[in-house]
């Protein structure tokens, strides 16, 4: 039984396997590699113009450029291609095509939603918000990636939904990324890279230095060079990347795809947030676990418009674990987050640098038969006059899991003031089955109006949106305390 009344709206956001993506599909070793090309290139002119024909026709309608993708994957491959002859763009095309694949990022699951109100409110009614939901998609492998999705909600607690483009695309990723100098060698002291070596790197680079400048002076040092260390320090750079999506490409085109071999398994549980900083400037931040296949190391993304990313890992004894969730705003002039870093209990992280976290104390172990488990939390803090609302999860028996809640001091929350002792959401008969059955879970709500937002994850699978009035969950919590 819910502590507060809970509405939900109708919508449910299901799986879809038509989203797909090209990805190159290339073979391992350079033998098997020529055979293939020799194939292609030993068709007559007319039998590959036919062959290409048939493949555009089938794909062309499930893609916005699929000769584009066919030109990448070319590139991928050409090198492999005997100097003395000269391919027309039609066997080009045409080998591309053999060294595509469509990959479907939803066939698996759309879940773990988090929810923040979009850049532009311009063009409402009085009253309405337009907002922004992530989704964690997942595809064959359990591949993890984000997409988004935008909507508006009325004055009246009304929702209307965007409609989803049938394209989805890959942001393009920056070739030649620019770094912060004083971070990026403070993340290579903490990975172990702290000698003369590293000392003569930095003397060689600007302030902001770009990928190519970094492998120029790795050249120039190679006789000075641990293997070992320029291997550090190349996975470091390839780590924080920067992707760019088209202006014309809609927003529920846009995908997150892994690009790195951090993330190469998957990009998961991304918390998004809409971050104010002291002068007022606003910059769209997400925590998220990155996965790639052996390990979780967790990350940040941060955009201003939702076309332009970074990508930068998070550095510090603390910065471990699963579900991170950066505060909205500095407190007491530092950046803090809600972590789980020891894997069963809430803790509250402070630093001045957003990149680092070296601090941390224990906010809340399990208190209640529905969290004894283990607890975290389901999104960043939310800022009321009343405290600081802290969405947390619950496992109980059977791995169940629940949403509940916590409320922090404004001023200083590591004073947690407040708690409901029963769940707020529980997964029901319609919920409880799916991918991870008896879980619902969120990455993040928002306040609208009276209401709480809350976007959750129905077993691993589904998503929903369901809403609880302000003031009732809020008398709730303090009422825990009294």
């Amino acid at each position: 039984m819910s502590v507060c009344n809970v509405k939900k709206i109708k919508k449910i956001f299901k799986p879809d396997p038509k989203r797909v993506i090209t990805k190159a599909h290339i073979p391992q070793g350079q033998g098997r590699i020529e055979k293939i090309i020799a194939r292609v290139l030993n068709l007559s002119d007319k039998k590959a113009k036919q062959t290409l024909d048939k493949v555009i026709a089938d794909f062309s309608p499930r893609h916005k450029n699929i000769l584009g993708s066919f030109g990448e994957h070319y590139n991928e491959i050409r090198s492999y291609i005997p100097k003395n002859i000269q391919i027309n763009d039609t066997k080009r095309f045409l080998l591309g095509a053999y060294f595509t694949l469509e990959y479907s990022v939803q066939a698996a699951a759309f879940f773990n939603p988090s929810i923040i109100e979009h850049p532009d409110q311009s063009d409402l009614p009085k009253g309405s918000m337009r907002f922004i939901i992530s989704f964690r998609s997942v595809g064959e492998g359990h591949i993890s990636s984000i997409e988004f999705r935008k909507g508006v909600v009325d004055k009246n607690g009304d929702f209307s939904f965007d409609k989803v483009s049938p394209y989805v695309e890959r942001a393009t990723t920056v070739s030649n990324p620019v770094y912060d100098k004083e971070s990026f060698f403070f993340k290579m002291a903490e990975l172990g890279v702290k000698n003369e070596f590293s000392a003569f790197i930095n003397s060689q680079l600007q302030e902001h230095f770009s990928l190519s400048d970094l492998k120029t002076v790795l050249r120039i040092a190679s006789d000075k060079v641990n293997s070992d260390d320029a291997k550090t320090i190349l996975w470091l750079a390839m780590s924080n990347y920067e992707l760019h999506f088209k202006l014309e490409q809609k927003l529920s085109e846009r995908i997150i795809f892994p690009c790195s071999q951090n993330d190469s398994n998957g990009i998961e549980d991304a918390r998004f947030v809409r971050f104010i900083d002291d002068d007022s400037s606003i910059t769209y931040y997400a925590t998220y676990t990155a996965y790639n296949g052996f390990q979780i190391m967790p990350q940040i993304l941060v955009t201003k418009d939702f076309l332009d990313f970074k990508i930068i890992t998070l550095n510090g004894k603390f910065a471990g674990n699963k579900g991170m969730a950066l505060f909205p705003r500095k407190i007491n002039g530092k950046y803090m987050m809600i972590s789980r870093f020891d894997g069963e209990n809430l803790f509250l992280m402070s630093s001045d640098n957003i990149h680092f976290w070296p601090n941390v104390e224990l906010l809340k172990e399990p208190e209640y038969d529905w969290e004894f488990f283990q607890i975290g939390n389901c999104g960043s803090p939310i800022e009321t006059e009343k405290g600081w609302i802290v969405l947390t999860h619950g496992v109980g028996p059977m791995r169940k899991y629940c949403i509940g809640a916590i409320l922090l001091d404004l001023k200083n929350p590591s004073k947690v003031i407040g708690s409901t002792v029963e769940p707020i959401l529980s997964p029901t008969e319609e919920e409880r089955e799916g991918y991870v059955p008896n879980v619902v879970y969120s990455c993040g709500a928002i306040i609208h109006k009276k209401d709480l937002i809350i976007p959750y994850a129905m077993s691993d699978t589904n998503s929903g949106i369901a809403t609880v009035a302000v003031e009732q969950l809020l008398s709730t919590m303090l009422k825990s305390k009294k």
